[in-house]
């Protein structure tokens, strides 16, 4: 059977555009009939050595049967993926599934002028995920010894490969199942690619300006003026890196195409009202950014300011001047959160290393910004502002390994995940409030509510050291100021163990500021003290405006540089509009951070103190549980899977949660329905005495106030009464549906919850059952993979926690018991995306184990993830 691009049966969810070693983008896609053309022209132009090594043969060209047998495959046994860069095909890879159906033989087949540049890698981590969806689980590959670049390609996936040499030729083999070292290797290829097509936009050696208006004129003069030292042209009559390109909405398209055909590697559009244009617009976008990924180009924009690099320095934005270089990365989208963004930043005197407005985000993200600054060694500090989040999984693993090393800043619109700004095309979330906010500060992020709080926390980070934990001097010229903010300080969760208000009223200024020095790093010195919070107003004692808001810097400078702590300083009171007090001071010591606001300044201070905690804080390992069966459990659900069509969800049996369950570790409280009080006898005399029965209800299922459920039943006469009182008090006679089940070990009851979100992929959820979680949304979200950091963290993190832990005299419950049932359900949602939803309610923490007593779970046609083992962009 052909089946072609446009029909049923073609999978379209396997097409990707990918970026390459060098940073240029190519398309990737299953082959289709339709291909044979294309793939006799790629063989002709392939070399006799390249031809010798794919065939082991040298053939000139295909024959119409070969033709037929490589692009005519069914996407399931057969097939085959191909990588384009202008419609023209620059790689092959296929497999052919053998008499074994979990083994399939691939075979490789790069064009001469493209080697090198990482196709084998991608198409190899695509081929093998496609296979792992049809369920193959083990490559074959007989590959020629002198084709040593395939060889390395085998080689360096990740897998553990094993060889043969037979008769001339090298037999490979490995399981294609992701493991650790692999998940590493596509992750690593993945940022060198990635951050190589940023840098491209940032350092190019040759910009071209397009466009005759208003905003080209302006762009030309900020390069001029910026001292770009590259070539700069007003057109395409020359090589160019970076394009920037700014005409009308109706002419933008053309010129994308101009560039690609010129060679140009990269172009930001300036250009707007695609936004503007609903859902047409948002098809123009979309075809802009197909338009540059066919031609290998990234593309900024629409409605981009323009991008910075103040090292280099360019100037390709709407500033009117360079910003002053510094260690601070920026990130915004649209242009008018970009313009506050930047006046912020400005305005507080912060140096800045890289700018990028993303403007409508269709392709350059903040994810491709997270990849490029883990390696810049001009930034220190990174700051984002979001309105839409296109891979917020993605998000979560880059920020989590930048965060590592260097602090992200994060605003984001409170109604990011639930509605989309006007030209914004990613998905929205369904997940729980408070799991996107979860997932962020699960990476480390430092998350803020608006761009003022950005600029404050920046201006911290970007000048001071980590603070090395909670402990905080306050000094102060005025000991009812010193009381406020120490109060201030203790409600946002720092611990003040000094304030230091008796600065004595010195004769003469350098006697005020020596005795300022010697108190301060007096202080600074105390092992409990980890930053000082100076905060000064014209009064008696330290006076502003005698000393001058500068010589008290230099002194609170040289000091926070000396003892390697941070020192953060607000000047309240100072009506002169001549001196500022807001932003960062430079010094001969280094830069001190100064605020108007102390309020401002303690609540910025607090958030570096947080992330400082996350930073040196255990991690934790990303252990699998004991006794799982991955593979039995993915056999299972492709068996219930047919029972699923379209968008339809299929809600288990008691029979299959419990297998389904089984293959993960976890059991279930067997519990059995029946109709009349006989056959609820010789259940639980099965089951064993003392027993429970349970409503059907839903309102009553778990309402032991309501009478929905009767506990410690221990004989056939009692059962037989509870069973009757039950039925008379709810209706619905003798055919009331109701269940049996055999009593549990007391305990604490909780509910685990988890989900397949459009937005986030897998969220589990964790409450204490009862008002905590009806009434008050007392719950506690992550977002899988999770480390047991993260799993110790999320049964601690509801309010109602401590009744976990030996609340009000009562014992505390096996905590231990009750993570692993919590990092079992979390590698179950996490490797099965076909599991829809989850939920285990009641789960009875007890003193020695963990029982679940009822699980419903439902499932759907699998999401396609955000991110998945295989690189591509969004």
């Amino acid at each position: 059977m052909v089946i072609q691009p446009g029909e049923d049966g073609y999978p379209h969810h396997w097409e990707a555009d990918v970026v390459l070693r060098d940073g240029a983008t190519a398309h990737l896609r299953p082959i289709a009939a339709s291909d044979a053309d294309a793939v006799q022209s790629f063989h002709q132009g392939q070399s006799e050595q390249s031809i010798y090594l794919r065939f082991f043969t040298y053939r000139s060209s295909l024959t119409e049967k070969e033709l037929r047998r490589f692009t005519q495959v069914d996407y399931r046994d057969r097939v085959a993926f191909v990588i384009t860069v202008a419609g023209a095909i620059i790689g092959i890879a296929r497999y052919d599934r053998l008499a074994d159906p979990q083994l399939a033989e691939v075979a490789f087949n790069i064009a001469d002028a493209h080697q090198g540049r990482g196709l084998g890698s991608i198409l190899l981590e695509h081929l093998a995920a496609a296979a792992r969806e049809n369920g193959i689980s083990r490559f074959t590959a007989e590959v020629l010894p002198e084709n040593r670049k395939m060889l390395t390609v085998f080689a360096e996936a990740g897998y553990e490969v094993s060889r043969h040499f037979d008769d001339g030729v090298v037999s490979l083999s490995f399981d294609i199942d992701p493991t650790e070292r692999s998940r590493e290797v596509m992750a690593s290829r993945e940022h060198r690619a990635e951050a190589r097509s940023i840098e491209g936009l940032l350092s190019p050696s040759s910009v071209a300006v397009i466009g005759k208006g208003r905003l080209a004129k302006e762009m030309l003069q900020h390069l001029r003026a910026g001292g770009y030292p590259g070539t700069i042209s007003e057109g395409l009559g020359e090589p160019v890196d970076l394009a920037v390109i700014a005409v009308p909405k109706a002419e933008v398209s053309a010129v994308i195409n101009r560039c690609g055909q010129a060679g140009v590697k990269g172009v930001v559009v300036l250009t707007s009202g695609f936004a503007d244009d609903g859902d047409t617009g948002l098809a123009l976008q979309r075809d802009l950014v197909r338009q540059a990924r066919e031609h290998g180009m990234r593309l900024i924009g629409p409605a981009s300011l323009g991008v910075v690099n103040t090292k280099l320095p360019l100037n390709a934005s709407l500033a009117t001047g360079l910003p002053r270089s510094g260690k601070l990365g920026l990130f915004s989208q649209s242009a008018a959160i970009g313009v506050s963004l930047y006046t912020s930043i400005a305005r507080r005197g912060l140096g800045v290393s890289t700018i990028v407005s993303a403007g409508s985000r269709a392709d350059v993200s903040g994810n491709d910004l997270l990849q490029y600054w883990e390696d810049d060694p001009e930034t220190a500090v990174c700051a984002m502002y979001f309105e839409s989040i296109g891979n917020p999984r993605k998000f979560s693993r880059l920020a989590r390994r930048l965060a590592r090393n260097k602090p992200v800043i994060l605003a984001k619109s409170d109604t990011l995940g639930l509605r989309l700004p006007p030209g914004h095309a990613v998905r929205t979330t369904q997940a729980p409030a408070g799991a996107l906010d979860a997932m962020l500060r699960q990476a480390g992020t430092i998350r803020v509510k608006n761009i003022d709080e950005l600029a404050n926390i920046a201006q911290i980070a970007v000048s001071q050291a980590l603070p090395a934990g909670r402990g905080l001097s306050v000094f102060s010229n005025s000991l009812a100021l010193a009381r406020v903010v120490a109060d201030a300080a203790e409600e946002s969760g720092l611990v003040v163990v000094e304030t230091v208000a008796d600065l004595a009223h010195q004769q003469e200024s350098a006697e005020a500021l020596k005795n300022l020095k010697e108190r301060l790093l007096s202080t600074l010195h105390r092992p409990d003290v980890d930053s000082v919070m100076a905060t000064l107003m014209p009064a008696r004692g330290l006076d502003l405006e005698e000393l001058g808001v500068n010589a008290i810097a230099e002194v609170l400078a040289e000091c926070a540089q000396q003892t390697a702590k941070p020192v953060i300083a607000a000047f309240s009171g100072i009506l002169d509009p001549a001196v500022s007090v807001e932003g960062v001071i430079r010094t001969e010591h280094g830069e001190l951070p100064c605020f108007s606001s102390p309020g401002g300044a303690i609540t910025a201070l607090a958030a570096v103190v947080r992330y400082a905690e996350w930073l040196h804080r255990d991690q934790g390992s990303f252990d699998q549980p004991e006794g799982i069966d991955p593979e039995g459990a993915r056999a299972f659900l492709d068996q219930l899977l047919t029972e699923v069509h379209g968008a339809e969800l299929l809600t288990l049996n008691a029979e299959q949660t419990l297998k389904l369950l089984s293959y993960y570790g976890i059991e279930v409280l067997e519990s059995v329905t029946f109709s009349s009080e006989q056959e609820a006898v010789t259940a639980a005399e099965r089951l064993g005495w003392p027993v429970a029965v349970k409503s059907f209800d839903p309102a009553l299922r778990q309402r032991i106030d309501l009478g929905g459920v009767r506990l410690n039943i221990g004989d056939a006469e009692t059962l037989r009464r509870e069973i009757s009182h039950m039925r008379e008090s709810h209706g619905g006679g003798e055919t009331a549906l109701l269940e049996v089940q055999r009593m549990a070990p007391l305990g604490q009851a909780c509910t685990l919850r988890a989900i397949e979100d459009p937005l986030l992929g897998p969220v589990v959820s964790f409450g204490v059952s009862g008002d905590a979680v009806n009434l008050l949304d007392d719950w506690a979200h992550r977002v899988p993979p999770l480390s047991s950091t993260d799993i110790s963290e999320l049964v601690r993190a509801p309010r109602a926690a401590a009744k976990l832990f030996g609340y009000q005299g009562l014992p505390a419950v096996n905590i231990e018991a009750l993570e692993d049932l919590v990092a079992r359900l979390a590698v179950l949602k996490d490797e099965h995306p076909e599991i829809a939803s989850v939920s285990f309610n009641p789960v009875l923490a007890g003193t020695r184990a963990c029982t679940v007593l009822s699980a419903t779970i439902q499932l759907g046609n699998a999401a396609q993830r955000t991110d998945s083992a295989r690189r591509a962009m969004a």
